[in-house]
C-alpha cells in the first residue's frame, strides 16, 4: 500500500504529503510538550523546525496543482519561512544561556529516538516519489535536516545526562537554527535556478 501511495503520480503525491504533514504536526506537538516539560532548548528548537516544516508541506499541497510558476512562488515561500524559524530558535537559544536552563536528559534521548523514526518514514515517502518539483524537493530538505537534528538532539542529551549541564542543548539548539537556515537558503537557491531554466527555455521557444 505505501509503495502505492508513493509511486502514484499525482495522487500519490497529495496522499504523500498529507501523511508526512500529519507526521511533522504530531512530532511537532511532542517536541514542543516534552522541550516545555523537560526545558530543553533542543526540543523547543526541533519544536519550530517541524512546525516551519508542516507549513511547507501545506504550502507545497497547494501548489501541487498549479503551474510551474505557483511551485517557485511558494518553494520561495517556504525558504523564507525556514529561514525566519531559524531565526527565532537563536534567540530563544540566545534566552536560555542568559536566564538559565535546567534540560532533562532522559526526555531528550526518548524524544529524539521517537522523531527520528518518524523523520525516517518521511524521508523514505518523500525519496519514493517519481520526478519530484521544486517543493517536493524542498520537502524532502526539511525532512533530511530533522533527521540530523535528531542525532544531535540523542548527543545532547546523553550529554546533559551524564555532565549534569545544559550547555549541549543549548549547542544543539543553535546548532538547528543553523540547519534551518542552510535549509531554507537552499531551498531559495533551488527555486532561483528553475526560475532560470524556465526564463531560457521561454527564450529559446520564443526564438524558433
Amino acid at each position: 500500500m505505501i509503495e502505492w501511495l508513493s509511486r502514484t503520480s499525482g495522487h500519490g503525491r497529495k496522499r504523500t504529503l498529507w501523511i508526512v504533514l500529519t507526521l511533522n504536526v504530531a512530532i511537532a506537538t511532542g517536541f514542543f510538550v516534552t522541550g516545555s516539560i523537560g526545558d530543553s532548548s533542543a526540543l523547543i528548537a526541533n519544536g519550530l523546525d517541524n512546525t516551519s516544516d508542516s507549513l511547507v508541506y501545506a504550502i507545497s499541497l497547494f501548489a501541487l496543482y498549479r503551474s510551474a510558476r505557483w511551485k517557485r512562488v511558494a518553494a520561495n515561500l517556504s525558504g523564507g519561512l525556514l529561514i525566519l524559524f531559524a531565526v527565532g530558535i537563536l534567540a530563544d537559544a540566545v534566552r536560555r544561556y542568559y536566564t538559565g536552563s535546567e534540560p532533562l536528559g532522559p526526555m531528550m534521548i526518548s524524544m529524539a529516538l521517537i522523531a527520528a523514526v518518524v523523520n525516517g518514514v518521511s524521508i523514505w515517502l518523500l525519496a519514493r516519489l517519481r520526478d519530484p518539483d521544486v517543493n517536493i524537493r524542498a520537502a524532502n530538505t526539511f525532512s533530511l535536516n530533522d533527521f540530523i537534528s535528531n542525532a544531535g538532539i540523542l548527543v545532547a542529551g546523553g550529554l546533559v545526562w551524564w555532565l549534569g549541564t545544559n550547555w549541549p542543548d543549548l549547542v544543539v539548539g543553535i546548532a538547528v537554527a543553523g540547519i534551518a537556515a542552510w535549509g531554507g537558503f537552499d531551498i531559495l537557491r533551488d527555486a532561483r535556478e528553475e526560475y532560470r531554466c524556465a526564463a531560457y527555455d521561454d527564450g529559446k521557444n520564443q526564438s524558433t
